[in-house]
């Protein structure tokens, strides 16, 4: 984890969740103390963790976890009276957003770090997975939209503008997709 954003009214326990964050190695660290500083500072930059200690000066705290867990991609640990435990979980946990009651026990805080640090990765690799995809699927696109072209403009059959695709790529040492964004430069013009 490399930057958090801490959300907390109190400087005293927004200094105890900034040592326990550079205990895990975090350095970006920045604190603000309402909901609206926060929804100010992420649109302008994201961050991997958001600690919110609720109530702040001006909500809960539990819009705000849900507004950032629906429009950025933090991971979000959302701090509660240990009366209000169950009721604020309940709300959030569809959102993906972590809950730890009040008072703070450092080892529970510690793993719920380590928790959303993790949960973090592995949405990064699924994000990377999906890019690929979406690559792949771009791709594809291209190559069908060249194919049709050499189909309409020079005649082939859908095999050879397959082949025709697939032998310029070989003999040019270029992709299929580079091959096909020149017969679209070419034709689509």
């Amino acid at each position: 984890m490399e930057s958090a954003l801490i959300v907390c009214e109190m400087p005293k326990s927004s200094d105890y969740f900034r040592d326990i964050l550079l205990q895990n190695k975090c350095d970006d660290i920045q604190a603000v103390r309402t909901g609206q500083e926060a929804r100010r500072i992420l649109a302008e930059r994201d961050f991997d963790l958001c600690i919110i200690n609720a109530p702040l000066k001006d909500e809960y705290g539990e819009n705000l976890s849900k507004d950032i867990s629906t429009h950025y991609l933090s991971q979000i640990i959302l701090v509660v009276k240990a009366e209000l435990y169950d009721e604020v979980t309940e709300k959030v946990e569809d959102y993906g957003v972590l809950t730890v009651p009040k008072p703070i026990n450092k080892s529970l805080l510690w793993s719920a770090i380590k928790y959303a640090d993790t949960a973090m990765r592995r949405m990064n690799n699924i994000r990377k997975q999906n890019e690929k995809l979406m690559q792949k699927l771009d791709d594809v696109r291209n190559i069908g939209r060249a194919k049709l072209l050499l189909i309409t403009y020079m005649g082939m059959s859908e095999e050879e503008a397959h082949r025709y695709i697939e032998k310029q790529a070989m003999d040019m040492r270029m992709t299929k997709r580079e091959v096909a964004d020149n017969i679209l430069k070419t034709y689509d013009s």
